[in-house]
């Protein structure tokens, strides 16, 4: 094989790359997002500098992905925490599980995001639309809320998805030093809301050591929504090289 068309794979292995080249377009990705007040310095502890925290506020979010160009059908789980990084308000992604191995591996290797293999689930239990994580056979978080309870604006549906989010890339080298190490940040400005609700929601998180969520403890639930839509998930641009600096 020649140089020019190693260099054109977009991973390995060169006969059957782990991901596609994109561009990943998501049609109908569901999501159930319940955010709440956690504890300032827990939430200060893994929030990387040059980021800021103002308001201890987290998302916990689930994500149901049923047609994603060159990835299939998935589902996703994490935390996505508030933040500032100069004068902007944003958001940083603090963790992601998730059942899809290409989707792992292009998060990981083609952008910055922190995903780990997990058992998530998006379903309806009645009058009641329910995220689960599980990690290995364990539970993590639970999180209910009231199935199009309410509408909500579709405008407050799009801000909340497009809002400037980072995230923290980190590659070692061979010598276990780090070779990248670089706060991303993107904005996804590609989208069309297509149904969004809110409703009373809860949450609980189980403490496990290796998908610790729960050191982010719920103080108090201050929001849920329920957004369906289209979305093209942009390329990230380096905010911060820690290498650099």
């Amino acid at each position: 094989m020649r140089s020019e068309d190693i260099l054109r794979a977009p991973s390995t292995p060169l006969d059957g790359p782990a991901f596609p080249a994109g561009p990943y377009r998501f049609s109908r990705r569901e999501y159930l997002t319940i955010t709440y007040r956690t504890d300032p310095d827990a939430m200060r502890a893994v929030v990387p500098e040059p980021l800021e925290v103002d308001e201890p506020l987290v998302r916990f979010e689930v994500i149901r992905m049923p047609d994603s160009t060159g990835l299939g059908d998935y589902t996703e789980s994490g935390q996505v925490l508030r933040v500032r990084h100069g004068g902007e308000e944003a958001e940083y992604i603090h963790s992601m599980f998730l059942d899809n191995a290409p989707a792992i591996a292009l998060g990981r290797e083609g952008s910055g995001y922190p995903k780990k293999l997990g058992a998530p689930r998006l379903y309806t239990d009645s009058d009641t639309l329910v995220g689960t994580l599980d990690y290995g056979s364990l539970r993590v978080a639970t999180a209910t809320m009231g199935f199009k309870y309410a509408p909500m604006d579709p405008e407050a549906a799009r801000a909340e998805l497009a809002v400037p989010t980072y995230m923290l890339k980190k590659i070692p080298g061979y010598d276990g030093a780090p070779r990248i190490c670089e706060l991303l940040r993107i904005e996804i400005s590609d989208l069309t809301v297509l149904g969004a609700w809110t409703g009373p929601a809860r949450l609980q998180l189980f403490a496990h050591a290796l998908a610790p969520m729960a050191d982010l403890p719920v103080l108090e639930v201050v929001g849920a929504s329920h957004i369906l839509t289209d979305l093209t998930l942009p390329t990230p641009s380096v905010a911060h090289d820690y290498l650099a600096a």
